[in-house]
């Protein structure tokens, strides 16, 4: 978000990154807790895994350098891409007829290669070994990322797989028969959840209000089917905030004043659902010390006194609307770089939400406040402080407040959707590119509304692996869907599992004075259809399916908006309330 007339920070790529396959190996993280998928001399399953439960631990004997492998199916004449993350001394990563690469070290570090397959070539053997007599050494994450090949006789890949049925502990998964095949694998990520001889199967022993992503690949005595397209599913038992089915969600500038004006709380329109008042920024970038205050009466003429304000805060709640406090915006980095500034985040933030009886918290870190470490790579066991802390504290803040706590997130394309194809952690290039997702992921089943701001974005890649560009209809239609269905996060060998449609909605400028991005109504509600209907999507194939339940919109901001006569208001409003 901006204070002032937005300059759009445009994230521009040079060329178009190949699309990358998924990890083509079975149990790549060993978290079945055994060696199924690899044949192993002298090796076993161990508690002192890179990221998860379980790691390859192998005793290279002086008889027994301890290899494991794994065959694949591959294409010919195609380039693959290999990393395992690996310690001891020393320990080898290779692909049988192909390149090697071997460390030797006491903490985990990451082992890569590249490999082409020959011209007639439909398999390939991944290998890991340490060497005689040199003891234990263990290998996680193993990754062989490119396009999966079909064995010769082996059954086709199963189509149209979906979730038929939800409970509070389990998914049921169907799809339709395929001719040739003896049996079907269910996955889930690369971990074998199921085995059966029919079309359906049920995932059972799950938490309430958790989110799954599978696939099912067809078998018969001569080899396994590539993997059908991905189906989310999110088990019953979530909490549902108290907002609308669907919702306007609009910033107000409380604490400033800029070209659009000041509006007292008691006249913004009873049409904003939320309303996020921007904003709370930090005393300084690291200190985790947040204050508000109102728009001092010299910046912002017509300002009303705080008690005034208290109690038209109190008169929208009265009326069901919600009254979030906004952290952050573009002028308001916030680094919880260590325990100290989390501590005091919490006490702060607490200070806020008590003094004005807030409804919840609006995170909108922009700029440098997140980021990921060398080498913090899966986001689901982030290690980079200023992530690590930042979700303790959003944890302590959901613990204090309880189930009525609304926790919305509005990041920038860049700090999500980027992580398609670039991940920070993995290094490479800007370090801050996908450093929201081990965010959501950590909250997500206690987020309410996430948010994506679809403007002051360079183009972006979607699931169709092609690039899209703000300001028309594809645009949040394509980085909408990404968030329903889930997506692969870079070269990490990581899934980022999609959010409930109840948690989703998009983010645009209310006006062309508001930022970069703004769309005409009748795009905006095109996307709309689209992405609850699943119809008029301009040729672009919903990868999460239709989401009736899609949670509605953002805008920066209700100021803008009275600025421009009201169109965002005057149009989305009416036509939100009558989607199903």
């Amino acid at each position: 978000m901006r204070r002032a007339l937005v300059v759009a920070f445009l994230l521009v790529f040079a060329t178009a990154q190949p699309a990358v396959a998924a990890n083509l190996l079975t149990n790549a993280g060993f978290e079945a807790g055994n060696l199924s998928g690899w044949t192993c001399s002298s090796a076993s399953v161990s508690t002192g895994a890179h990221s998860g439960s379980y790691a390859l631990a192998g005793n290279a004997t002086a008889s027994d350098h301890a290899k494991c492998t794994q065959t694949v199916t591959v294409k010919p004449s195609t380039t693959y891409t290999v990393s395992a993350w690996v310690r001891g001394n020393p320990v080898y990563l290779g692909i049988t007829g192909g390149p090697s690469t071997w460390a030797g070290a006491t903490s985990y570090t990451q082992l890569s290669l590249s490999f082409t397959s020959g011209a007639s070539q439909t398999s390939a053997e991944l290998y890991l070994h340490g060497w005689y007599g040199a003891g234990t050494y263990n290998a996680d994450d193993v990754v062989l990322d490119g396009p999966g090949g079909t064995t010769p006789g082996a059954p086709a890949t199963p189509g149209n797989l979906s979730a038929t049925s939800v409970t509070a502990s389990s998914v049921a998964l169907s799809w339709p028969a395929v001719s040739g095949a003896t049996g079907y694998r269910v996955y889930e990520g690369n971990t074998l959840r199921a085995t059966v001889t029919g079309t359906s199967a049920t995932i059972s022993g799950l938490g309430a209000c958790t989110t799954h992503t599978y696939t099912v690949a067809a078998y018969n005595s001569v080899g396994e089917s590539a993997r059908s397209a991905p189906v989310t599913a999110t088990t019953a038992g979530c909490q549902q905030a108290d907002l609308p089915r669907h919702a306007l969600i609009g910033y107000l500038h409380a604490s400033f004043a800029n070209g659009s004006g000041y509006i007292r709380m008691a006249d913004v329109p009873a049409a904003w659902d939320v309303i996020n008042l921007a904003f709370g920024e930090p005393t300084s970038v690291t200190s985790g010390d947040i204050r508000f205050t109102l728009c001092p009466v010299a910046e912002c003429g017509g300002v009303e006194s705080e008690a005034e304000f208290i109690a038209a805060i109190r008169a929208k709640q009265a009326q069901g609307k919600k009254v979030l406090i906004s952290i952050g915006g573009a002028n308001g980095q916030v680094q919880l770089t260590t325990t100290a500034a989390r501590d005091k985040f919490v006490q702060s933030v607490s200070a806020i939400i008590d003094r004005y009886g807030l409804d919840g918290l609006d995170i909108d870190f922009e700029g440098h406040s997140l980021y990921l470490n060398t080498g913090d790579t899966d986001f689901r066991n982030p290690t980079t402080p200023v992530i690590v802390n930042l979700i303790a504290a959003l944890r302590s803040l959901k613990s204090r407040y309880g189930n009525e706590f609304i926790l919305t997130m509005a990041p920038e394309t860049f700090f999500v959707q980027v992580g398609y194809q670039f991940y920070g952690g993995a290094g490479g290039g800007d370090n801050r590119t996908g450093s929201y997702l081990p965010v959501i992921h950590a909250m997500r089943d206690a987020l309410t509304v996430l948010h994506v701001q679809d403007y002051n974005s360079g183009p972006v890649m979607g699931l169709d692996n092609q690039y899209h560009n703000m300001g028309g209809a594809d645009f949040h239609i394509a980085m909408t869907d990404m968030l329903k269905a889930g997506f692969r996060v870079a070269s990490t060998g990581q899934t980022f599992p999609g959010l409930r449609e109840d948690q989703i909605a998009f983010g645009l400028p209310a006006a062309v004075s508001a930022g970069n991005g703004y769309t005409a109504p009748a795009q905006v509600q095109q996307a709309l259809n689209c992405l609850a209907r699943n119809q008029n999507c301009g040729g672009y194939t919903l990868r999460g399916g239709a989401s009736p339940a899609i949670r509605g919109l953002m805008t920066w901001s209700v100021n803008w908006d009275r600025y421009y006569g009201w169109e965002f208001q005057n149009s989305h409003g009416p036509f939100l309330d009558g989607l199903p």
